[in-house]
């Protein structure tokens, strides 16, 4: 069995695009869960900092979280992060000890 692909990220955005990202992220939330190795996807807003963002993702593997930043939103994000961020993300990588609670959405479109 692969080892879970985890991370926290934490994004700190230009003031002036908190707003905008927020909203661009919280549109990738629902589909990002229903992605086939998506265990666990999170965003959080720090309350005394709203221009910082964390992520907390877990994947089922790094293959998995590859599919996921391949995708034509991911890399259109990528591309044009620096309109929204003050510098560049911050990354660490995590290994999850405790099992996922979270039960993924079924996959948009399955009834």
């Amino acid at each position: 069995m692969n080892q879970p692909y985890a991370f926290i990220l934490d994004a700190y955005t230009q003031p002036e695009q908190s707003e905008a990202f927020a909203e661009l992220f919280a549109g990738y939330i629902q589909s990002s869960r229903a992605e086939s190795g998506c265990i666990e996807y999170h965003m959080l807003r720090d309350p005394t900092e709203p221009s910082r963002f964390t992520f907390y993702e877990v994947w089922q593997d790094q293959a998995a979280f590859d599919k996921h930043v391949a995708l034509p939103h991911m890399r259109q994000f990528h591309e044009q992060r620096m309109n929204y961020l003050s510098r560049e993300l911050q990354v660490r990588m995590i290994n999850p000890i405790t099992p996922s609670t979270w039960q993924p959405m079924p996959p948009v479109g399955s009834a």
